[in-house]
């Protein structure tokens, strides 16, 4: 491996103005300098272009606008236009730590088969403001599919990937308008390790109407990606896990449902189906449980 290759970041953006050039400059101030920066403006409406041009004196710094296709081929375009051995992506309301390339950097050299470095991740309101979130997921590192069909444990904007593995798996799935990372790591995690950094790299702003909170469009896509993964990547999970799969997504949306709508006929079904593909799987029970409380109270 080259001992200073070069790295490709790629924001793409859209409707972002007033939070993009912060994220810029972010990843700009990067302690580990052999950097290129690809805004990919997806159709932006607002005055995003105007925001960007004062930085463009930056010869690292390249700005593309295109017609709106959505995130996954604006993703896709900013991957084509890379040229480093490595990518990384900043989406235009979040920010980067400026060590974050120089922390993960150097886990790629103790094994030629990492091709994705993750990291922690701290979180940020609207205005700037930290926020303490717990973490949601245990990490792993190795190869982890097992543990990646379960859960999306790697928040995306932390990744740092090997070109190689978007040469050798492909891009983002442009049929996916949400769960496009998911379904990526999953086909990665069948040939590459993945490795885990605990430092906190990437700065995730939670603000109100962000596509994250949209929580049924998350769980009917996380059904697609499912489905897709075990059809074109038979033998890779056991039966017995994909059970455990399935009925750990139902459980889940079965109490996010619960929790945002109020209601209990519809958490009910699909807890009920959860314990149909897993009867073993203990959440689900716990889950079963507090939805009678609810209805008895």
């Amino acid at each position: 491996m080259n001992s200073n290759p070069l790295v490709s970041i790629v924001l793409a953006s859209y409707n972002m103005g007033h939070y993009l050039p912060e994220s810029v400059r972010t990843v700009l101030a990067q302690t580990y300098e052999n950097i290129e920066v690809i805004i990919i403006d997806d159709g932006s409406t607002d005055d995003t272009e105007e925001q960007i041009k004062p930085l463009l004196a930056d010869s690292r710094l390249r700005y593309i606008k295109q017609e709106n296709q959505g995130q996954p081929k604006a993703k896709n375009n900013g991957i084509k236009a890379c040229k480093g051995e490595y990518i990384a992506f900043c989406d235009g309301d979040d920010l980067w730590a400026p060590d974050k390339l120089e922390l993960q950097l150097p886990l790629f050299k103790q094994d030629p088969d990492v091709g994705v470095v993750y990291s922690e991740v701290s979180y940020i309101d609207d205005k700037g403001n930290p926020l303490d979130k717990e973490q949601p997921y245990e990490r792993y590192s190795g190869m982890v599919t097992d543990k990646l069909i379960l859960k999306n444990f790697i928040p995306f904007g932390t990744a740092v990937v090997k070109k190689q593995c978007f040469d050798d798996m492909g891009l983002f799935d442009e049929n996916l308008p949400m769960g496009i990372d998911w379904d990526l790591w999953l086909r990665f995690s069948t040939r590459y390790k993945i490795m885990y950094t605990p430092a906190k790299t990437y700065i995730y702003r939670i603000w109100p109407g962000q596509m994250s909170s949209n929580y049924r469009g998350r769980y009917h896509h996380a059904e697609l990606i499912m489905n897709k993964f075990i059809r074109n990547y038979p033998g890779v999970l056991s039966q017995k896990l994909i059970n455990r799969a399935w009925s750990d997504t139902y459980n889940s949306k079965g109490m996010a449902i619960a929790k945002a709508e109020q209601t209990i006929k519809e958490p009910l079904s699909n807890i009920v189906t959860a314990l149909r593909h897993d009867i073993k799987y203990i959440p689900a029970w716990k889950s079963l449980v507090k939805i009678i409380i609810r209805r008895t109270r």
